[in-house]
């Protein structure tokens, strides 16, 4: 079983965060993503939901189980020992069920879980073909109790609310959030799809608790990281970018190989070197193209 070090670490690390420097955790959903991740200097890594499910053909809506995450959690520990947060939607929407996730992910080697409120079965924050709903209040305060409970210190826990996102405002917000940061939450997302970043400047001077606030701004990214850590939070998680890179980059190659014929002839200088992708999983390794 993971000794949760990662966790304790992480803990620390968010707790003396300076508010213009925000720690940086960025979306992983494989090894690959990982090393790129580590290499890059990101604090931590995030296994996400959507990211997960679009890899493995699946919807974004509780069809994922505690071993699909670990999986992920593990592949991931191979590469890098960047903490990993691990985003589990709604738990699968009763209490037992969030423990059983707390207590595979933390032996899969996780370092924290997201756990949210909404209704299950779960709705893509940003879906347009179907209405988000919210969970009960007290069902998340009795997640995060149960996660905490099974846990301990070994697992940091983050509360997310998906009130804004369901057109409640901001006083609802900071409510929910205040309550999961009662029921022993180490720190709260209040989820905003506001693409102006304005919501998210607001939540920041809202905050009156001392639990650190975390950040997703995949529906305002040209608000930086250091404005971010100026208007209050202390994690900026980039939930999803490297994925959509890698399909933007997939089709782009595919594309120019129907046109031309040769990928070698047509997106030189676009591509990894073979030895590259061998050293990820081998790093002695070596390749003769």
């Amino acid at each position: 079983m993971a000794d949760g070090t990662k966790a304790v670490h992480l803990r620390k690390a968010l707790a003396g965060s300076e508010r213009k420097h925000p720690l940086l955790a960025i979306g992983a959903v494989n090894a690959l993503a990982a090393h790129v991740a580590a290499e890059s200097g990101f604090d931590a890594l995030w296994v996400s939901g959507l990211e997960v499910s679009a890899a493995s053909g699946l919807p974004d809506a509780n069809v994922l189980g505690p071993r699909d995450l670990s999986d992920v959690v593990a592949s991931l520990g191979r590469v890098t020992e960047l903490p990993v947060i691990v985003d589990i939607d709604n738990a699968g929407g009763s209490g037992r069920t969030a423990e059983r996730f707390a207590y595979d992910l933390m032996r899969a080697g996780a370092a924290a879980v997201c756990v949210e409120d909404s209704a299950y079965p779960k709705c893509n924050s940003f879906a347009a073909h179907r209405a988000q709903n919210l969970a009960d209040q007290d069902l998340l305060c009795e997640q995060v109790g149960r996660i905490r409970k099974v846990a301990g210190d070994g697992l940091m826990v983050v509360a997310r609310t998906e009130a804004l996102i369901v057109g409640e405002d901001i006083a609802t917000a900071i409510a929910r959030a205040e309550a999961y940061a009662e029921a022993g939450a180490d720190a709260i997302l209040i989820h905003s799809k506001d693409a102006t970043g304005e919501q998210a400047r607001a939540i920041g001077r809202a905050w009156r608790h001392g639990v650190p606030l975390v950040s997703v701004p995949t529906a305002f990214p040209d608000l930086s990281a250091a404005e971010l850590g100026e208007a209050g939070f202390s994690l900026c998680i980039y939930a999803n970018q490297l994925s959509r890179a890698a399909l933007a980059g997939m089709r782009a190659a595919a594309r120019q190989f129907r046109r031309g014929g040769s990928f070698r002839s047509t997106v030189a200088g676009s591509l990894a070197e073979v030895g590259d992708l061998m050293r990820v999983g081998e790093p002695e390794a070596l390749s003769c193209l």
